[in-house]
């Protein structure tokens, strides 16, 4: 079993390679690695996998459990600094508020890519 996980998201997404940045500025473990799904080697790629991954960031714990969307963010967060927080997050009926605003955020990333993970200004 790997320490390791692999973050598995849009290479193509500015906000998503941000919000990466951000989580591996924070990643001092070195758990996480970061793959853009569009260049992720089979295995663990697959069509399916391929498929769910156009839709939602997606976590391949060491393991080999695959979490996804708010799920995978709440695990990512828990391990990089915001432990109870995320773990209160991931506890119903928080975790449903959670998925919900990782919809609305992934649907509108050019929108929220505006103002969130953006570089400080000095």
């Amino acid at each position: 079993m790997s320490r390791q996980h692999l973050i598995l998201f849009d290479g193509d997404c500015g906000f998503c390679r941000r919000a990466l940045g951000w989580l591996k500025a924070r990643d001092e473990g070195l758990l996480f690695i970061a793959v853009p799904y569009q260049e992720a080697p089979s295995p663990p790629m697959t069509p399916a996998l391929f498929a769910a991954c156009q839709q939602a960031v997606h976590l391949i714990q060491g393991d080999g459990t695959i979490l996804k969307a708010g799920r995978a963010v709440l695990y990512m967060l828990e391990h990089t600094g915001m432990g109870r927080p995320a773990r209160v997050l991931a506890q119903p009926p928080f975790l449903w508020l959670v998925e919900l605003g990782y919809r609305v955020v992934a649907r509108n990333r050019p929108f929220f890519g505006r103002f969130l993970f953006r570089a400080r200004k000095p």
